[in-house]
């Protein structure tokens, strides 16, 4: 067995970005039942939302803290999923404390589902689903998710998924753990979406470790669903996908990219950069190569690459319906794993890609046909970079 020091410091060495867990995760000091034992926890029906000050949806699986104001939603698991509206969060004063949160508020399953519907239909019939990844909580994917929302201008409803990532670095594997443990609610989820009559496009987005809660429901949602054919799971965005590229490319044209589904318009895009850290970690720990890095992990393969005066990017294979954007030469924060987010080249792409476009002028052909490369553009700023990105100036991380 290998000493907790030993184990620390090579994880502070070797995979300082995206950790391991080296400390146990605890029930906590409070009993579960006691976050949620004041009446907001529970929802009642009929009770009135105010959607013009939360104007996007959640659904999630974290256990919520009722004890106090404002609710929060915690990094342990729940007893169920519960739904409800969200705004982009702010600075608030709780107590002594400034704390940036997101203001929220629960909704009954029933109302939730026709608010809903009422918002879809106002609209084209479409929504999209955010699932985010690593590291996370419920600050940080509302952040996000309202990003996406001003960057995209999306015309319809956003929906934020949101599980119980704890929020911390050294936590990638209890993240793991959680995230398959929330498989099946995820995978529910997202079934009881793509059977609504009145959702005509499901546009998923998903970030990091999303990825594999993403790929399997899409796929049990295909096997599960019989009158719509789930067709209209339609448009799917893996951005930084944290998910075995050896797995992916031997299990995705089975079902999530069969002909059949290609032939009812559905694609796959990939958002993977080579200067992607956390991802390189990730490698570390599993041993293989992650779908949303371009590692070589055949070296004959990038030494051939090498010879033939090419980058050392090694893609998974050509597949209807699949595109690959590589954004390693427009990498941007400290660990370039979000560059969907921080990357005026990346954003435009992403922009179009969920508005249903298939090409931009900005993408450059590589050898492969279905991956393309971003060039940086030397004009733009900082402030340019976040003004694309609809960064708001409270928002400073560079993840």
């Amino acid at each position: 067995m290998i000493p907790v020091r030993q184990l620390a410091a090579a994880c502070g060495a070797a995979l300082a970005l995206s950790g391991c867990s080296i400390a146990a995760v605890d029930y906590g000091k409070v009993r579960h039942a006691a976050y949620i034992a004041d009446p907001r926890c529970t929802a009642q029906p009929g009770a009135a939302v105010d959607g013009e000050a939360l104007p996007y949806f959640f659904a999630t699986s974290r256990l919520p803290d009722c004890r106090g104001d404002p609710i929060e939603l915690l990094h342990h698991r729940g007893d169920r999923v519960r739904f409800g509206r969200f705004d982009a969060p702010r600075d608030i004063v709780v107590g002594r404390k400034k704390r940036f949160l997101p203001p929220l508020a629960f909704q009954a399953a029933p109302d939730w589902w026709r608010a809903l519907q009422a918002e879809t239909d106002r609209r084209q019939g479409r929504v999209l689903l955010y699932v985010h990844g690593y590291r996370e909580n419920f600050s940080t994917t509302s952040k996000d998710a309202a990003q996406i929302a001003r960057m995209t201008g999306f015309d319809g409803p956003i929906i934020e998924y949101s599980w119980p990532s704890q929020g911390r670095l050294l936590s990638y594997v209890v993240d793991e753990t959680n995230m398959y443990h929330d498989v099946r609610n995820f995978r529910d989820f997202l079934k009881s979406l793509a059977e609504q009559d009145w959702v005509k496009e499901i546009v998923i987005v998903s970030h990091s470790l999303g990825a594999r809660l993403v790929i399997p429901a899409v796929a049990y949602v295909d096997r599960a669903s019989s009158s719509a054919d789930s067709s209209n799971i339609s448009n799917i965005i893996l951005a930084s996908p944290d998910i075995d590229r050896e797995t992916f490319e031997r299990d995705i044209e089975a079902e999530v990219l069969s002909a059949r589904r290609v032939a009812n318009d559905r694609r796959i895009t990939i958002y993977a950069s080579r200067a992607d850290k956390a991802l390189a970690a990730s490698r570390a720990i599993h041993g293989y190569p992650r779908l949303g890095s371009p590692y070589c992990f055949d070296p004959f393969e990038a030494a051939d690459l090498k010879a033939k005066g090419l980058p050392e990017r090694c893609y998974p294979a050509a597949l209807a319906g699949l595109t690959v954007i590589d954004t390693t030469d427009v990498s941007r924060g400290s660990t370039g794993h979000s560059n969907f987010l921080l990357s005026a080249p990346a954003c435009r792409d992403f922009i179009d890609v969920v508005a249903g476009k298939r090409t931009r002028p900005e993408r450059v052909a590589t050898p492969w046909a279905h991956v393309f490369r971003l060039e940086p553009d030397p004009a733009l700023t900082k402030e340019r970079h976040e003004a694309i990105c609809h960064r708001t100036a409270e928002v400073g991380d560079e993840r």
